[in-house]
């Protein structure tokens, strides 16, 4: 334990105490959430609010270590054995106590038993275990995974069986013709293998993975994907919600993302390149992590959400216990359904090398985003992957002439940045960038710059749209840079700026 360390604070594994309380449970409890999470460091000797080493005295350095040692001893089941020593900052002895993960979870307080006496940690503090953490604890304990349990009341029919090898031999000869090995058509031998089947004596079975395969009715097996003006959680311009199999979830939700983020174009030449604002590949990542690393005991669906300035997807459970997010981002994988992660696998949709997040760094990058955001939350993990903002408005040189189709005004295009302008004979005005415009979108701004203060329920009389559809549209405009409000609500008007047409 470094000074560097102590100034950081405590953290989901470190615990600060300034002398070791006189009532065991106030800190064993923390011994046991450290088991069974991903370990954990209890420092006696410094002040947890203040940071400041405060150290031991020589003659009580040994009787706390003996003090530890015998109430984690006496007071935890399983036996957890922490490793105490004595060190040395800013010349104050202090006494770490070093917990490892625990391979026999759950450990909880023999007095409270394990309802009331298992904990865990979340963020810097450490808490009682719900129903559903325990119930996860267990299973890993046992070393089960919830995915290849039997899954009551699912029944397997050879029609249903052929259906789910046929979609994953649709994925794995995509793979065939990228030059991955030639492989045999999938049969329900291999599904047994992959625990997605299981061998009863009344015939097949069907495990959770196999319900989640093929659609079948799994609690809060669903994926919510929604678009939001602004960047807080407040008005819905667009919500839809996909269930069935998880691989289709994944494709839904992909599709969703790219139907309602900004598809930008440019012109070299005779040929027009066009980009998602969002690295797709980044995208689909994001989306599979989330399916695939997801606690399904948690009575919660996947949420994608589309702000103004993110994507952010929030995956039910926090990361798998025993693996933190620094060891995520180092490369280091723990699956949490295991057999959905070895089907992901062979159709292609993950390597199992633990590169996710990596890859979702490095495509960022490469799009010249702000770094991606991952999130730990009590019961969650979640995802930000930042948009471009918009680019300002100022004056320059043109050096490309092109008319839009939407007002017969001059548009211009710089050859070194790229970027756009409305221009007439002496000045070019710079405007943001502007993908390809709906019909929709094209005659609001039509109406718009005949009239710059007319209402949405104008626009919705006029062309025939619901309100919600004319915010809709509004809003997919602002955020294309080809529009702006001005003034009050009541009594402002639009500005139209003039995008290249397609």
């Amino acid at each position: 334990m470094t000074i560097e360390e102590i100034l950081r604070g405590e953290t989901t594994r470190v615990e600060f105490k300034e002398s070791l309380p006189r009532e065991a449970m106030k800190y064993v409890k923390t011994v046991v959430a450290f088991a069974n999470c991903q370990g954990g460091q209890l420092v006696i000797g410094v002040a947890d609010e203040t940071r400041e080493v405060v150290g031991l005295d020589d003659t009580a350095v040994f009787a706390t270590m003996d003090t530890i040692a015998s109430a984690v001893s006496d007071c935890c089941t399983p036996q957890i054995v922490p490793d105490l020593s004595v060190q040395t900052v800013q010349g104050k002895s202090i006494v770490v106590a070093n917990v490892w993960p625990g391979a026999n979870r759950p450990y909880y307080l023999k007095a409270k038993g394990k309802e009331q006496g298992t904990y865990i940690r979340v963020g810097a503090t450490t808490r009682l275990a719900d129903a559903d953490k325990l119930k996860e604890l267990e299973m890993e304990g046992c070393r089960i995974s919830w995915d290849e349990l039997p899954c009551i009341g699912c029944q397997v029919s050879e029609a249903t069986v052929k259906k789910l090898c046929r979609a994953i031999d649709g994925y794995r000869q995509e793979l065939q013709r990228g030059g991955a090995p030639k492989l045999p058509k999938l049969s329900k031998e291999q599904l047994l293998n992959w625990s997605v089947l299981r061998n009863s004596p009344d015939g097949l079975q069907a495990t959770n993975a196999f319900a989640l395969l093929t659609g079948a009715s799994v609690p809060f097996a669903r994926t919510q994907c929604a678009v939001f003006a602004g960047t807080t959680r407040g008005n819905f311009l667009d919500k839809r919600e996909y269930s069935g199999p998880l691989f289709e979830q994944v494709e839904e939700s992909v599709s969703f993302v790219l139907r309602n983020i900004r598809l930008e174009a440019q012109v070299e030449g005779l040929i027009r390149r066009e980009q998602y604002e969002l690295p797709p590949e980044a995208i689909r990542e994001i989306l599979i992590n989330a399916q695939c690393h997801r606690n399904f005991l948690e009575p919660s669906c996947v949420q994608v959400a589309i702000y103004a300035d993110r994507l952010e997807v929030t995956s039910p459970g926090g990361m798998f216990f025993g693996l933190t997010l620094e060891e995520a981002l180092q490369g280091r994988s723990k699956q949490r359904n295991r057999a959905i992660a070895l089907v992901f696998s062979q159709m292609g949709l993950i390597e199992g090398w633990g590169t996710g997040l990596q890859k979702i760094q490095e495509q960022a990058k490469e799009y010249g985003l702000p770094p991606p955001q991952f999130l730990e939350m009590p019961s969650a993990f979640r995802v930000n992957l930042y948009r471009k903002p918009l680019v300002p408005t100022n004056t320059v040189e043109p050096d490309l002439v092109q008319t839009s189709d939407l007002d017969g005004g001059m548009i211009v295009r710089d050859a070194t940045s790229g970027n756009r302008y409305v221009a007439d004979e002496k000045t070019a005005t710079e405007i943001p960038s502007c993908p390809y415009l709906s019909t929709t979108e094209r005659n609001l701004l039509r109406l718009i710059k005949a009239k710059p203060e007319i209402t949405i329920n104008q626009m919705a009389s006029q062309t025939g749209l619901s309100r919600s559809g004319v915010q809709y549209a509004l809003e997919k405009l602002k955020g294309k840079g080809c529009l702006q409000r001005i003034g009050a609500q009541k009594n402002g008007q639009w500005l139209a700026t003039v995008p290249i047409g397609p």
